[in-house]
């Protein structure tokens, strides 16, 4: 009699098992056409959220903000606000998509960045402004969910390739973001422009409801993952995990540091009023475009010579490239500048990646690119926040010249630690 029903409880544990570990096999005629509405999504997103950099200052002046020293500082306040917020929120939301489905927390932030996003364009003053780019962090993160779908969805040989393409949608849409806040503004008002963006994520929340598609089992994969815990390896080398994620965040830092102010930057290169946020636009669009050209070569570079190598060298390239912006006289200059810095950095976060998930136990992998982001996502709020203050008490050119020696610092902290052993 007990034979049977031991026989029935071996094949419910197996099950149970077989659950948790073919996610991948259960949603593989689902995830390509899952990849491409996430890459959609997340560049709807990424342009709605870097839109508003050329007229940043334009929008906290029109609310009411006079001397430039506060506008400065109120406009890296505004931009950094959001990446707080998701910085804060991004481990609860990875724990709800482990118990409640990778579904879920995409219509989650699709339909809450939509309307947030609209009503920052009736914002009646800058503390509205920065509680609304505060709520957006909060309840957004559309590209971090996506990654973690498409990151469990894609089959394993397949994985790098799909989590390639969704990166290239996010770059994308940094890049056209800038292009489009430059432009937009003065063809529909900047108020207009936030309503356009929450239409554009709006159609994403659509798609998104109607064709992803996903396969979960809420109690046997949360049952499965914890068991896979509870008997996981001691946590890799936290010297080598700690330096990765410092070094994640200032690559967000230097890149931020200078964008949320660079409009009142460029407005001291003899740059007509009418055109500063056009061609503020441009300069920032720089960045990004270098990255799309050199993202995938530095990664297959890494391949063959090693990520550490490609850190430390980009580190260094980086922070010099920072130093002769603070000495241009012509805003083409800067773009340019802006553009080379774009290429040296795409190298950066690739390779980070890479070391993380071979750095963390296969069980760890997941909870350590969490923290990856987390700490990205720290760098865009404190880059905008000492850009901002260095901006005001050094001057606007020092802001070169710091984030460029935090980097070079990362890359001796780099080659400090290069050399211990993978895991303790």
């Amino acid at each position: 009699m007990n034979q049977p029903a031991n026989a029935a409880a071996g094949q419910v544990g197996m099950g149970l098992t077989n659950n948790a570990t073919s996610y991948a096999a259960r949603n593989t005629l689902y995830w390509r056409r899952n990849l491409f509405i996430c890459v959609f999504g997340s560049f709807t997103t990424l342009v709605s959220l870097s839109m508003l950099l050329p007229f940043l200052p334009l929008y906290v002046q029109q609310l009411g903000v006079t001397s430039q020293a506060a506008i400065v500082q109120w406009s890296g306040v505004a931009f950094g606000a959001t990446f707080l917020g998701t910085a804060v929120t991004a481990p609860l939301w990875g724990r709800l998509a482990d118990r409640y489905g990778r579904k879920p927390m995409l219509v989650r932030a699709a339909v809450g960045m939509a309307i947030v996003m609209s009503l920052i364009g009736m914002a009646h003053n800058v503390t509205e402004l920065v509680i609304l780019r505060l709520l957006a962090g909060l309840i957004g993160g559309y590209a971090s969910a996506s990654i973690v779908m498409i990151g469990t969805q894609a089959p394993r040989e397949r994985a790098g390739w799909a989590l390639g393409i969704l990166s290239t949608g996010s770059l994308a849409g940094s890049l056209v973001g800038p292009l489009v806040g430059g432009v937009l503004p003065s063809l529909i008002s900047i108020r207009s422009t936030f309503f356009a963006g929450g239409a554009m994520i709006a159609v994403a929340a659509l798609l998104t409801i109607l064709f992803v598609r996903e396969d979960f089992h809420p109690d046997s994969d949360t049952k499965a993952r914890a068991s896979t815990h509870a008997t996981a390896p001691k946590l890799a080398n936290r010297t080598v995990m700690i330096t990765l994620l410092l070094t994640a965040m200032m690559v967000l830092l230097a890149n931020m540091s200078i964008e949320p102010i660079i409009t009142v930057y460029i407005s001291h290169l003899n740059v007509p009023t009418d055109h500063l946020a056009r061609t503020a636009g441009i300069v920032m669009a720089c960045s990004a475009f270098g990255s799309m050209l050199t993202a995938a070569r530095l990664g297959a570079l890494a391949d063959r010579i090693g990520s550490w190598n490609v850190i430390i060298g980009c580190l260094v390239l980086t922070g010099l490239v920072m130093v002769p912006q603070a000495f241009v006289t012509h805003w083409w200059q800067l773009a340019a500048l802006r553009g080379l810095m774009g290429m040296t950095l795409a190298g950066l976060l690739p390779s980070i990646a890479k070391l993380v998930r071979h750095t963390a136990t296969e069980s760890q992998s997941g909870t350590m690119l969490g923290y990856l982001q987390s700490a990205q996502f720290a760098g865009q709020v404190v880059g905008p926040l000492i850009g901002g203050v260095i901006g005001v008490h050094l001057g606007l050119h020092a802001v070169f010249f710091v984030t460029g020696s935090l980097l070079i610092a990362c890359a001796v902290l780099g080659q400090a630690v290069r050399n211990r052993p993978m895991h303790a």
